[in-house]
């Protein structure tokens, strides 16, 4: 038998820990990786603001850290995850690794999409007389806003991904349970039940992302 009794109160606490873990990831590289994109947008050649040798660096960071597999990141950057966060286990600590492969992975799509801005309307602005800073802000992200907020949506995906994999190193949340509650104990109906769950918040979250982005779109 499931004994759902006493696995609810689990559940609904690993449901709390993904959560915490999705929103705070998201809103730490949504920003970080906002601005890794734009410097990467801006620095190469012929942006508003080059600079080979920064360009390249940040191009060099974020190619090194994509390819790597979240569950080895991890355990990678573990000895700085301890000087950062003071631990390597629990649900917090999970945060670091999470919002630092994110921002590197939401640098490159804001990146990509920024890419797409005609750059006659950048000409156009530089020629009024706009300073760079409010290029960037009233011209460059705001052109790109609709692609942007689709390609958070799919990072939002990928970070509830990441947040299931931290299950494997102590970080709680819904992969935890389905691993320790389901798989380990070869109780399916609480794996499937976890798998449900995290379909609903993805969907959620696209057809919330679906909507923001045709608005933005249409403004």
């Amino acid at each position: 038998m499931t004994g759902w009794g006493q696995l609810t109160p689990v559940l609904l606490l690993s449901f709390q820990q993904t959560i915490y873990l999705v929103a705070w990831t998201m809103l730490i590289a949504g920003v970080l990786g906002l601005a890794i994109g734009v410097a990467l947008h801006t620095t190469r050649r012929g942006g508003l603001l080059p600079n080979p040798v920064m360009f390249q660096l940040l191009n060099v960071l974020v190619n090194v850290v994509r390819p790597i597999p979240f569950i080895i990141f991890i355990t990678a950057i573990g000895p700085v995850t301890l000087a950062v966060m003071g631990t390597t286990i629990g649900t917090r600590s999970v945060l670091f690794p999470m919002s630092a492969m994110a921002a590197f992975v939401i640098g490159r799509v804001v990146e990509q999409n920024l890419v797409g801005v005609d750059p006659g309307m950048i000409e156009a602005a530089r020629a009024m007389g706009a300073s760079k800073p409010r290029i960037i802000l009233t011209v460059l992200i705001p052109e790109a806003l609709g692609a942007l907020v689709l390609g958070y949506t799919f990072i939002f995906v990928a970070v509830v991904d990441m947040s299931a994999m931290a299950g494997y190193v102590g970080g709680g949340g819904l992969g935890n349970f389905a691993i320790s509650y389901g798989y380990q104990q070869f109780n399916w109906p609480v794996t499937l039940v976890t798998v449900v769950i995290i379909i609903v918040i993805v969907q959620a979250a696209q057809l919330v992302g679906n909507r923001l982005a045709r608005k933005a779109l249409h403004r």
